[in-house]
């Protein structure tokens, strides 16, 4: 394996899914190693050191979610789960149990690519580290608490900076409903998604000055919310 090819494991037991994804994979930089159950995944994530994995539920020896939750506790690799069940139960469960993401099966090709480009970016550092963070015409200064959409400054309530705050620093990711309630409200507000979503309605009036500019804030329909990674 050439050193500049990024390392991806597949764990997935159907065989046309790993033989699609190594192809469209390896045609677009990356090494891919496979697995076929939960069992080898664990020890191919923990002897391979991939840089992202790439995870299905529905494994025939253990739960994928057995898997996140093994991995989770010894590394933060970038995870993004690729499963069948598209309820939004499934999802949530996914994504706060440490999923960087969720792709449901059948999936884009072009899309999984940007989402794995977005899990690998966050997960470097690199946005964390910066004072100042964007998505196209979005800039956001945290520390100044300042928001500006364009060059123009866009005046926000408290809880309204709270909740791009949370949205910005996982631009790109799904965020879920109850990771955002118990950011910007508390643990005692988790199951209070109206009250989240009334904020969000006005957040992303706020943020839409003009017609032309894209809407940033995109609706995971019961799971949550993603601020669009345009940069």
């Amino acid at each position: 394996m050439k050193d500049s090819l990024r390392r991806v494991l597949v764990v997935d037991d159907e065989s046309s899914i790993r033989k699609l994804l190594r192809v469209s994979l390896e045609a677009n930089g990356y090494h891919v190693d496979e697995a076929v159950s939960g069992a080898e995944g664990l020890q191919m994530a923990a002897t391979l050191r991939p840089e992202i994995i790439l995870l299905d539920l529905g494994l025939p020896d253990k739960s994928g979610l057995d898997v996140l939750h093994e991995i989770r506790e010894w590394s933060q690799i970038p995870i993004i789960v690729l499963t069948v069940l598209d309820s939004e139960n499934d999802k949530v469960t996914a994504l706060d149990g440490g999923a960087d993401d969720y792709v449901t099966k059948p999936f884009s090709v072009p899309e999984l690519l940007v989402r794995m480009r977005v899990a690998m970016r966050h997960a470097s550092g690199l946005q964390q580290d910066k004072k100042d963070l964007s998505s196209g015409p979005l800039s956001v200064d945290l520390p100044g608490h300042t928001v500006l959409v364009d060059g123009e400054m866009i005046k926000l309530t408290a809880t309204e900076f709270g909740i791009l705050k949370v949205l910005i620093k996982h631009k790109g990711k799904v965020v879920t409903h109850r990771m955002i309630l118990n950011e910007v409200w508390g643990p005692n507000a988790v199951e209070h998604t109206h009250y989240l979503r009334v904020y969000v309605g006005a957040l992303r009036k706020k943020l839409k000055t003009r017609e032309d500019i894209p809407e940033l804030i995109v609706t995971e329909a019961g799971v949550g919310y993603r601020l669009l990674d345009l940069d």
